[in-house]
């Protein structure tokens, strides 16, 4: 599917579009895949739990609370997602090395960057719906995002 998130609007207007704010970062502009959820704050402990299992195109949606204290994703987290086929990963939140990440095959939006890794203190929940940008994310929907924002459905398209 060429993803072009205006064109999924105009052709699929029951979709949900997340409130502006985030950046594309990764290495693939445009990216989309069914929703693999993690609410966490300030500590990546179930993000790096999930890179390391078989993505299947899928895309992991963090709910980092907005946090821009810490990074949740990193280089060598985003390497071995794509090692593993996710399609991507959309953070509320911020990620570092984004020189690196911006070379890897992974479609990567979050709000911003921060040097600074989280703890790991194997705090956070996984496939749960979280809530940000105007809009709850449920594992098994569908996401799909480019540089010009992020929509949501409930069923997959293409």
């Amino acid at each position: 599917m060429n993803i072009v998130t205006p064109d999924i609007c105009d052709d699929h207007p029951e979709v949900q579009v997340v409130e502006p704010g985030f950046r594309n970062f990764g290495g693939v502009d445009a990216f989309g895949g069914e929703v693999v959820t993690v609410k966490c704050f300030e500590d990546n402990s179930v993000v790096k739990e999930q890179v390391a299992t078989p993505g299947n195109g899928r895309v992991m949606v963090v709910d980092g609370g907005g946090s821009r204290r810490a990074a949740l994703l990193g280089d060598m987290l985003a390497e071995q997602a794509a090692s593993n086929g996710w399609a991507g990963l959309i953070i509320y939140g911020c990620i570092r090395d984004v020189d690196v990440i911006g070379k890897t095959r992974l479609g990567v939006q979050a709000l911003g960057t921060h040097p600074r890794k989280t703890e790991k203190k194997g705090v956070g929940d996984l496939n749960v719906p979280v809530t940000f940008g105007g809009v709850t994310f449920r594992p098994g929907q569908y996401v799909y995002a480019d540089n010009n924002g992020i929509v949501v459905s409930e069923k997959k398209l293409g």
